[in-house]
């Protein structure tokens, strides 16, 4: 594979059979294959080129290098499936390193598996969540997609690290997006006929449009030659002689005795508004108060973590805000040694951080 070796960043899916090793052998056996039967057809949409899956024994973990939403779709149908099965699903978004194992497999590694991990143990039986990161790229593909997930908060995993977590509810009402012709209909439907192109290179929808849009123009041209053939009628000559010509209305005459004590209080404002002016103290300047700034710029990525709370992956430029006093500021990066940098930060303060993993 092209890209073994590299670090890239990835939707991952990781199952759990729950409590499937309490279970005995017979069941065991009959519990994986339903499973792995109810895998392949979540998987039937995705290019084998474009997933990875490792059996982790009483699950897997597919790694899904095309679009997110080709694990949206998954993780949904394997939810619908856990009614039978038992089966808790996490999805996250991150880094993730292919490498070859033992065997000469494509084996994943990094930050991105180790999370959905984290992620799934936070669910219940049937219950389907997702990171953070996750859910605001897929959120942002359409309104469809963001009406399906609620937040649940944050948990913290046995490394003391918290995970914002949402939970995934109902189907999506609409196909994919990423679907082309080929997906919504056959090539031997009407309505892919219809798409199709006919002769003179025009699509064959355009040619049936054609002949009722010249019916629609030579109706409405039957009607108006008949509306502009009909004689109008001339008005009658005593109803312009019968309507009399309104005589104007005389406009009162303002009295020049009022107008002499408007004019006086014109002139005596600006003098008024001159002292006030001059009386009024100006205001004292108000301290600076509010949160502080931070502003960090990662290459080419990293987690960022203020005080031991991570706040998910961060690429070139990134602004927090931050309550004044000191702050832990950790950005970590798989393969590379993590940059751990204390700041003191001030009310209004702006502190900037710059650093490059290489």
């Amino acid at each position: 594979m092209e890209s073994s070796g590299r670090t890239l960043v990835c939707s991952v899916l990781f199952l759990d059979i729950v409590e499937y090793s309490k279970k005995p052998v017979a069941d065991q056996l009959q519990l994986k294959q339903a499973f792995n039967a109810a895998l392949g057809r979540a998987l039937e949409e995705v290019a084998p080129r474009d997933r990875i899956i490792l059996d982790t024994g009483d699950g897997a973990a597919i790694t899904f290098l095309g679009d997110p939403e080709d694990a949206l779709f998954a993780s949904i149908s394997m939810r619908d499936a856990a009614a039978v099965l038992g089966v808790r699903a996490g999805v996250n978004l991150g880094p993730v390193r292919l490498v070859k194992d033992l065997n000469g497999q494509v084996n994943i590694i990094g930050d991105g598996i180790n999370v959905a991990q984290r992620v799934m143990s936070f669910a219940q039986s049937g219950q389907l969540l997702v990171s953070r990161s996750f859910y605001e790229v897929v959120s942002c593909l359409s309104r469809d997609y963001a009406s399906l997930f609620r937040h649940e908060g944050a948990r913290t995993d046995k490394h003391v690290r918290d995970h914002e977590v949402y939970s995934v509810g109902g189907s999506p009402s609409m196909r994919r997006l990423s679907e082309t012709h080929s997906q919504t209909g056959s090539h031997g439907s009407l309505s892919y006929w219809v798409r199709g192109i006919g002769p003179l290179g025009l699509r064959r929808s355009a040619l049936l449009i054609a002949p009722l849009v010249a019916l629609v123009l030579l109706a409405g041209g039957f009607a108006a030659r008949a509306l502009f053939a009909t004689p109008t009628p001339a008005p009658a000559p005593q109803a312009a002689a019968s309507s009399p010509k309104a005589a104007p209305t005389p406009q009162p005459v303002a009295a020049p005795e009022k107008a002499a004590p408007a004019a006086e209080k014109a002139a005596t404002a600006p003098k008024k508004q001159a002292v006030a002016s001059v009386d009024k103290k100006p205001e004292k300047a108000k301290p600076a108060s509010g949160a502080a700034k931070l502003e960090l710029v990662v290459t080419p990525w990293g987690e960022v973590l203020i005080d031991g709370k991570s706040h998910d992956i961060s690429t070139g430029r990134r602004a927090f805000e931050l309550p004044p006093g000191p702050h832990t500021i950790e950005i970590r990066n798989t393969g590379s040694p993590s940059h751990v940098q204390k700041v003191q930060v001030k009310a209004g303060e702006t502190v900037r951080i710059q650093h490059r993993f290489k």
